[in-house]
């Protein structure tokens, strides 16, 4: 408390006109930026190129702010007045406002470097969407990390003081952080160890889902009716998935067909696999020739004598092994009605039996 008087009493010891200077300042720096904003509106007509002039102006703004702000009020006390001490450190108003101005432009670099710069590096060198994701996510905690610890020791920050913090921390974790953590150091594991990784199509517990984002925590999928489900990282690393993607993106599709008694099961055979040719030359390029399209003649059904067609596909995007096989049964069907293949359904006589009193 006595240190908040004081605070308030530098405050009231100042001149009325000191402050008014400073807000009048302030408003004029904000009226330049609008005015900045506007012409832009109205002189770019491209969308990017005018979410990144913005973007420049905006970074423009708030460095001025900030040394406006060091500058205007480095003739006050109450910016170097201690606050409270941590460890051997004095932690002031200014040493808090410039470390958050460090994170601030730590994270505004970032986004600028992944979003302008990174995705040129990535085109030259063939990159995919996982290692992307990686690199932006890992390039993105450094940058921040290594920002407020230089900031910290320009300013006269006594690192060694975060030994402190370190420890304390430890016991947290030790009584109540212990999945917090673990989902961390999963989220590190997976970030370079990559069992999964953006854009993957996985399969957890029956649900068929795209992942969307790999995050310290915790990870983002998209399932097929377009609903999220945010996973734990550490339930990569504990439990048993299906990742469809991990070392080949071809998958095999198996369709299953059944034909009554007495066709000709050579003739069945040939249709099948000529089913899968047209579909590959009529619609789908994406049927691939090898591995080779395969009939299986499975089983002597209760009603129909049951085959499976195998064949592969490149990809698994656009849902094509769902819209694949789809148009291949319908093709099936035409061609088996074409040539009387009859496909069977399930029948069961019923003999009555009247006995005669």
């Amino acid at each position: 408390m006595e240190q908040l008087r004081t605070i308030i009493e530098g405050i009231q010891n100042n001149k009325i006109s000191f402050w008014i200077g400073a807000f009048i300042g302030l408003a004029i720096i904000l009226i330049v930026r609008a005015g900045l904003h506007a012409v832009l509106n109205k002189v770019i007509k491209q969308k990017r190129t005018q979410l990144f002039l913005e973007t420049i102006v905006n970074w423009i703004t708030l460095f001025i702010l900030v040394i406006y702000f060091f500058m205007y009020f480095s003739k006050t006390s109450f910016i170097y007045q201690t606050l409270f001490v941590f460890s051997n450190t004095k932690i002031t108003i200014f040493l808090i406002l410039a470390v958050l101005f460090a994170i601030i432009l730590a994270v505004k670099f970032s986004k600028a470097i992944r979003e302008y710069i990174l995705p040129s590096v990535y085109d030259k060198y063939g990159l995919d969407r996982g290692l992307q994701a990686t690199m932006n996510t890992f390039f993105h905690y450094t940058i921040v990390t290594l920002a407020v610890l230089i900031s910290l020791s320009s300013i006269g920050f006594n690192l060694t003081s975060l030994t402190v913090f370190a420890s304390v921390l430890g016991v947290g974790i030790g009584f109540g952080l212990q999945n917090v953590m673990s989902n961390f150091i999963s989220g590190l594991i997976i970030l370079f160890e990559r069992p999964i990784r953006v854009g993957d199509r996985v399969i957890i517990d029956d649900t068929i889902a795209d992942v969307e984002q790999i995050k310290i925590r915790a990870t983002v999928v998209r399932t097929r009716v377009n609903e999220r489900m945010i996973i734990p990282n550490s339930y990569f690393l504990e439990q048993t998935f299906v990742n469809r993607s991990y070392t080949d993106k071809r998958l095999r599709i198996p369709v299953k067909i059944g034909v009554a008694y007495g066709s000709d099961i050579e003739l069945v055979k040939r249709l099948l696999y000529e089913a899968v040719d047209e579909l590959r030359e009529e619609t789908w390029p994406d049927v691939l020739d090898q591995p080779a399209p395969r009939v299986f003649f499975e089983d002597f059904g209760e009603s129909s004598l049951d085959f499976t067609v195998w064949f592969w596909i490149d990809s698994q995007i656009d849902e094509r092994e769902f819209l694949i096989p789809s148009d291949l049964r319908f093709k099936i069907f035409k061609k088996f009605s074409d040539n009387n293949i009859n496909i069977p359904f399930p029948q069961r006589d019923i003999h009555v039996i009247s006995e005669n009193k």
